[in-house]
């Protein structure tokens, strides 16, 4: 018998099943869905906030005392400058203002991840470092995409959705000049490392080692030894982080 049909049909059918597996394995990887999320925060942003009025800037990764920071959106404005940080998850989520992590919740299983505030703040940090702008003319905005559903009461900068263009809008104070405006955007395109496969590995390398508990670190303030330590009072008592070796002399602190 001769099964040379049935044989051309299965590879046929293989033809076009196995790219397609392929392609839903993508989508649903992690790195799909955070540049999938990226984008529609661009396409929101590009419909419902005037060009003219907030001045936008993807994907911009700064240097930092201890390596780099990789910001997903800028809006510069005389209504101040916000920083947004996007997450594309589904399912339940549940956090607090001040945890570490937050938790990513389905019938069957969970997840941790670091808490989206705290990630923003370093991000603060080194765009007010390299503005030189007051720090209070700075702010933090969290969006999530993809379907999620809080389960937890959220603060006003954690939005789902189009939520960041209504809490972006709700500052209507003018804090800067046209003028100003113009030149911080320009410093941040100067100041920027270049948007490209090399500088985005690079800073995932970075963040390899930063997570890594026996990579060698030196202080950025002084040069010593960093090591990890462990908070004995306070709120967040228990937890780690890394403190300089020549402590009480210098006192910088960075998170594990």
């Amino acid at each position: 018998m001769d099964f040379t049909p049935v044989i051309a049909q299965l590879w046929g059918m293989l033809s076009w099943a196995i790219p397609f597996l392929l392609l839903i394995a993508l989508f649903k990887s992690p790195w799909a869905k955070g540049h999938i999320g990226e984008l529609l925060v661009r396409l929101f942003a590009h419909w419902q906030l005037d060009g003219q009025v907030y001045r936008r800037l993807h994907n911009v990764t700064l240097t930092t005392p201890d390596g780099t920071t990789q910001i997903d959106h800028v809006f510069l404005s005389i209504h101040g400058i916000f920083v947004l940080e996007t997450k594309n998850m589904s399912g339940w989520i549940f956090g607090t203002e001040h945890q570490a992590q937050w938790t990513q919740k389905f019938p069957k299983r969970s997840f941790k991840f670091q808490n989206p505030l705290r990630q923003n703040y370093k991000h603060l940090k080194a765009l007010e470092a390299t503005l030189g702008i007051d720090p209070a003319h700075l702010h933090s905005v969290i969006t999530f995409v993809g379907g999620s559903t809080f389960k937890t009461e959220m603060p006003a900068n954690v939005t789902r959705g189009i939520g960041f263009i209504r809490y972006i809008k709700s500052f209507r104070q003018v804090v800067f000049s046209e003028t100003e405006v113009d030149d911080m955007l320009q410093a941040l395109k100067t100041g920027r490392l270049a948007p490209s496969f090399a500088t985005h590995r690079e800073h995932v390398q970075h963040l390899k080692r930063r997570s890594d508990p026996s990579a060698e670190r030196c202080c950025p303030k002084c040069g010593s030894a960093l090591v990890v330590r462990t908070r004995k009072t306070g709120a967040n008592v228990g937890q780690q982080f890394w403190g300089c070796s020549a402590f009480p002399k210098c006192r910088v602190m960075q998170s594990l």
